[in-house]
C-alpha cells in the first residue's frame, strides 16, 4: 500500500459554514490542507463574487433561475478557489527561492523531524547557486495543500418548485456533492454527522471517486468517525459500490467544536487504539469488498489496496499532545480547528466576533440546545446572534424567518419540511404550549417555553461572519453571528499570527498563557463525567429499563477508559504525566460517587 507524505502533521477542519469557507485560499501555498463547507450555495455565491473581485477573475452570476444553481455556484467557487491557490503557491514558491529571509523564516514554523526542512538547511549550507537548488528542490518537494471540501450528510433537505418535489438529487446535500464532483479538483470530501444510505450511493454517479487506469483517484472520500465499529460498517457500505474510503476522521464526541454527538461513553484514547492495532484487518476487510464492487461494475482493479489514512481530531492544544498523538496512535494528521479561529490569517470570523473568543473563559463556553438538529451545540456567551434572538423573545417575536431553510428537516406540519428555529414553527409550539399553561406548574411552563425559544438560526449566523469580515451587506432579518469554538478556546486568549500558531503546533514556541491547561485526555473524560451527571439529572419522571441499562454501560465504558489510560501513562515519568495520573483517579472517584437511579418495582 502506497503511502504519501504531506509537509504537515496537521489539518485544518470545517468550521461553521463561514469560518473556514476561504481558508485554503489563505492558507494552502504554504501546504497546509484545511476544509471548506459547501452546504450553504448563498454564502458560496457571495464569496466567488467577493474573490473574483480581489483577484480579477471573470465572474458571471449564478442565479436561483438556473436550473441546478446549487451545484453550479459550488462548482464555479471551488474551481475560482482552485485557481487562486495554484497562483498564491506559485508565487510563494518564487518568494522562498529569492529570498533567504523568507525561506528561513518558513523553516522555522515547521518540525525539528521534518525531512523538508533538513533538506532545505543543507542547501541553506552550501551557498552555491542557491536560487536554481532551492528552486529544484521545491518544486520536487513542497506541494499545496489540499482543499477539501465537507458535507454534513444530515443536510440533505428535500426541495420543491412551485409545491412540486423535485427529484432526489436536487436534495442540499446531494446538489453539494454534484457541485464537488463536477469541479476541477483533485481533493476529498469529508462527510459528517452519520450515515446517508441515498447519499452514498448516489457517489457511483461520478467517476472521478472510482480508481482511474493507475489505480489512482481523483476525489477521495474521507468519513468521520466516533468509532471503529461505525468506520466498518460505513467502509464495507461504500466499499461493495466499488467505493474507497481513503481516511477516517476520529473527533472526540464532547471535545470538539460545533455539533456534539457523544458516544456511549467511549474515550477517545481506547478508540484510537483500536483504529492502531486493527488497521491492517480494517483494509484488508474493507478491501476483498472493494474488489468485488469493482468487479460487478468491471472497473480495473488496483494492484494493492489503495492508501487508507486514520486522523484525528478534538481538543487538542500543545505540541506534546499532537506529538503524543502522532507518536503513540500512528495517526497520519491531528486537525487543529478552535484554536485558529484566533489566526486572522486562516479564518474568517469578524472583528466583534474574534474579541469576544479572545477573552473568553471556561465559565462563557457551554454545550447548548440551540441548534434546530436536536443535537448538542458548543457555543459561547455573548454572542451577538444571543442578543438579537433574546431582543425578539422579548418582544414577543420569537423565531428566525427562516430565509435559507437549509434545517428545514422536520415533517411535523408537512412534507416540505420547517425548521425549529423558525418563528413559524415556534409561534405553532408556543400557542400550544400556552393552551396547557394552567395545567403546567410555573417551572416546568418556562423550562419548555426557554427550550422552544432557545433554537437559534445556524444557516444565517454561522455564514454572518465572512459577510461583516468582508464588508458584503446582509439583508433580511438581524440574527448576528453564532459561533460553535470548543472548550479548548479558554486557554487561548489573543490573536496570533499563523507562523506563531504554526510554531505552536510544532514545538517551536508556544502562544498559550495558562501553564496548568488540562491534559486533552482529563479534559475529554471531565466532560463525560459531567455530561452522565447532567443526563441522570434531566430525567423524566417515566425512567424505563433501556435509560438505565444506557447509563450503566455509560458508566461502565468510561471506568474502562479511565483504566486504559491510567495503564498507558503508569510508565511515563515526567511530571506533566503524573499529574494526569492524579487527575484521572480524581476522577474516577467521582463517577464512584455517580448513582444510576434503579428502577422501582411496582
Amino acid at each position: 500500500m502506497a503511502t504519501s507524505k504531506t509537509l504537515h502533521n496537521f489539518h485544518i477542519p470545517v468550521m461553521g459554514l463561514a469560518y473556514t469557507i476561504d481558508s485554503p485560499i489563505r492558507v494552502a501555498q504554504y501546504g497546509m490542507s484545511s476544509v471548506i463547507s459547501i452546504i450553504d450555495d448563498e454564502l458560496v455565491e457571495k464569496m466567488n463574487a467577493f474573490y473574483s473581485e480581489k483577484f480579477n477573475k471573470p465572474y458571471k452570476e449564478i442565479t436561483k433561475k438556473a436550473h441546478d444553481y446549487r451545484a453550479e455556484r459550488i462548482t464555479s467557487y471551488l474551481n475560482l478557489v482552485d485557481d487562486v491557490v495554484k497562483e498564491k503557491f506559485s508565487k510563494f514558491k518564487t518568494e522562498l527561492s529569492e529570498s533567504k529571509v523568507a525561506l528561513e523564516n518558513f523553516m522555522a514554523t515547521l518540525p525539528k523531524t521534518s525531512d523538508f526542512k533538513e533538506g532545505l538547511s543543507h542547501l541553506l549550507h552550501e551557498g552555491v547557486a542557491f536560487k536554481d537548488n532551492v528552486k529544484n528542490y521545491l518544486e520536487t518537494h513542497l506541494k499545496a495543500g489540499d482543499i477539501d471540501v465537507n458535507i454534513m450528510t444530515k443536510v440533505d433537505k428535500d426541495n420543491f418548485e412551485k409545491s412540486e418535489q423535485l427529484p432526489t438529487e436536487f436534495n442540499d446535500a446531494h446538489a453539494s456533492l454534484r457541485g464537488f464532483a463536477n469541479s476541477n479538483l483533485s481533493s476529498s470530501v469529508v462527510l459528517s454527522a452519520g450515515m446517508n444510505p441515498r447519499l452514498y450511493s448516489y457517489f457511483e454517479k461520478f467517476k472521478d471517486f472510482f480508481p482511474d487506469e493507475n489505480g489512482q483517484l481523483k476525489k477521495k472520500i474521507i468519513l468521520k468517525v466516533s468509532d471503529y465499529r461505525s468506520a466498518i460498517i460505513q467502509g464495507k457500505f461504500l466499499a461493495k459500490k466499488g467505493l474507497w474510503v481513503s481516511e477516517y476522521r476520529i473527533e472526540s464526541g464532547l471535545n470538539c467544536g460545533g455539533h456534539a454527538f457523544a458516544t456511549e461513553g467511549f474515550l477517545l484514547g481506547p478508540i484510537l487504539e483500536e483504529f492502531k492495532t486493527k488497521k491492517n484487518e480494517l483494509i484488508e476487510d474493507t478491501h476483498a469488498v472493494f474488489v468485488k464492487g469493482l468487479n460487478l461494475k468491471e472497473i480495473a482493479i488496483p494492484v494493492e489496496p489503495l492508501e487508507l489514512k486514520i486522523t484525528v481530531q478534538g481538543g487538542v492544544g500543545t505540541s506534546n499532545e499532537q506529538a503524543f498523538l502522532l507518536d503513540n496512535y500512528k495517526v497520519d494528521s491531528v486537525g487543529w480547528g478552535t484554536p485558529f479561529l484566533l489566526v486572522p490569517e486562516a479564518t474568517s470570523v469578524d472583528k466583534e466576533t474574534r474579541d469576544l473568543l479572545a477573552n473568553a473563559k471556561e465559565k462563557d463556553l457551554y454545550l447548548s440546545g440551540i441548534s434546530p438538529l436536536g443535537v448538542p451545540f458548543n457555543t459561547i456567551k455573548g454572542t451577538t446572534n444571543e442578543f438579537h434572538k433574546q431582543q425578539r423573545i422579548n418582544n414577543d417575536k420569537a423565531g428566525s424567518s427562516c430565509p435559507k431553510k437549509l434545517l428545514a428537516l422536520s415533517k411535523e406540519f408537512g412534507a416540505e419540511g420547517i425548521c425549529t428555529a423558525s418563528k413559524k414553527y415556534q409561534d405553532v409550539k408556543l400557542q400550544e404550549l400556552e393552551a396547557k399553561k394552567e395545567s403546567l406548574a410555573t417551572t416546568i411552563y418556562n423550562n419548555a417555553k426557554a427550550k422552544i425559544t432557545e433554537k437559534a438560526c445556524l444557516c444565517v449566523g454561522l455564514a454572518n461572519a465572512s459577510y461583516l469580515e468582508n464588508d458584503i451587506d446582509i439583508k433580511g432579518q438581524e440574527q448576528g453571528v453564532v459561533i460553535c469554538p470548543g472548550p479548548n478556546l479558554a486557554y487561548f486568549d489573543k490573536e496570533v499570527s499563523l507562523f506563531e500558531m504554526m510554531k505552536h503546533i510544532n514545538g517551536n514556541a508556544s502562544v498559550l498563557s495558562y501553564p496548568n491547561r488540562p491534559n486533552m485526555f482529563v479534559k475529554e473524560l471531565k466532560m463525560y463525567v459531567n455530561y452522565l451527571k447532567n443526563e441522570i439529572n434531566s430525567m423524566s419522571e417515566d425512567l424505563t429499563a433501556k435509560q438505565v441499562k444506557k447509563w450503566n454501560a455509560f458508566k461502565s465504558n468510561l471506568f474502562n477508559g479511565i483504566s486504559y489510560y491510567q495503564d498507558l501513562f503508569v510508565s511515563l515519568t515526567s511530571e506533566e504525566y503524573k499529574n494526569i495520573q492524579a487527575e484521572f483517579q480524581f476522577y474516577k472517584i467521582e463517577l464512584e460517587g455517580v448513582a444510576i437511579p434503579e428502577l422501582v418495582k411496582v
